[in-house]
């Protein structure tokens, strides 16, 4: 996976649920109106929270981890600080 030059060092990423453990996150995938599954990132907590919610779960990691997520996780695309429509976020 070729991640651009222009992401940040670490990302916050949306999760399923609350969890006390970052090992046992799950991230929250997906679809594009294609059906293509994607994971959503942010570039800082302030940004996720404007854009999903002060509600949604989250985990932060280094950049560099996205390659070993995508393993682990289907997605085919990584979308940078997408704006949620409030009707679809966590309350």
């Amino acid at each position: 996976m070729k991640i651009p030059s222009d992401f940040p060092p670490v990302l916050y990423v949306p999760c399923k649920e609350h969890v006390s453990d970052a090992a046992d996150a799950r991230v929250l995938l997906n679809d594009t109106r294609n059906g293509t599954p994607s994971l959503l990132v942010y570039s800082a907590l302030d940004r996720l929270t404007t854009c999903m919610g002060r509600h949604q779960p989250w985990i932060v990691i280094p950049t560099s981890y996205l390659s070993s997520l995508r393993e682990v996780a289907t997605f085919d695309l990584v979308l940078l600080d997408v704006v949620v429509p409030e009707r679809a976020r966590v309350s």
